[in-house]
């Protein structure tokens, strides 16, 4: 066998091992990307079950709370916002811009709810309420559930951003279309904390 013929099997190996290479640090990264998409998609379950039992604590709330008007509209209004800015961040879930708005939203739904609950204090008769009970206990789960979907994704977020950030991974995440993405955070230390729900 002549050298030339040895260095050429020597560049075809580095070759392949090269292509091997490239190919299992894409896979990492479409595995990190999924497992992002996946976090997002139990966040978003739990957020549609909280965004489907607020118009109906509004309407089991209406018949006490006729002087409130004010207050249940604002809530039926942050509800919305922030169901449609989690529209639009399920559609890239860690997008700066969307997960941004989304947060703001959030903050915006929590105060208004807080405000609805704190109002929903001064009607006894709405706090006996069997069906008001039970939808504020749901509530309560499902805050429960979202703040452990939201861990679940910040976590797949940092694994998806160490993954892409990592070297040689870094050097090919860009031209595949593997950009960085944004955990969910809550700016507003008042939205920081859970709606309580109390009787």
């Amino acid at each position: 066998m002549s050298s030339a013929m040895v260095s050429v099997i020597i560049i075809g190996v580095f070759g392949l091992l090269f292509v091997f290479l490239i190919i299992g640090i894409y896979n990492k990264l479409v595995r990190a990307k999924n497992a992002c998409e996946n976090g997002f998609s139990q966040i978003d379950v739990q957020l549609q079950r909280r965004y489907d039992l607020i118009p109906n604590l509004v309407e089991t709330a209406k018949k006490y709370m006729e002087h409130e008007k004010e207050t249940l509209v604002g809530v039926i209004e942050a509800r919305n916002q922030a169901l449609a800015s989690k529209e639009r961040l399920a559609e890239n879930p860690g997008d700066a811009s969307a997960t941004k708005n989304f947060s703001k939203s959030e903050a915006g739904l929590n105060g208004a709810m807080s405000n609805f609950l704190a109002l929903f204090e001064n009607y006894p008769d709405l706090k006996a309420n069997q069906n008001m009970q039970q939808l504020t206990e749901e509530l309560s789960t499902t805050e429960n559930k979202i703040a452990f979907a939201r861990q679940a994704f910040n976590d797949a977020i940092m694994s998806y951003n160490v993954a892409r950030e990592e070297f040689p991974a870094v050097l090919i995440a860009g031209l595949f279309g593997f950009q960085h993405k944004e955990q969910l955070e809550i700016e507003d230390q008042v939205a920081r904390k859970a709606v309580k729900v109390e009787f």
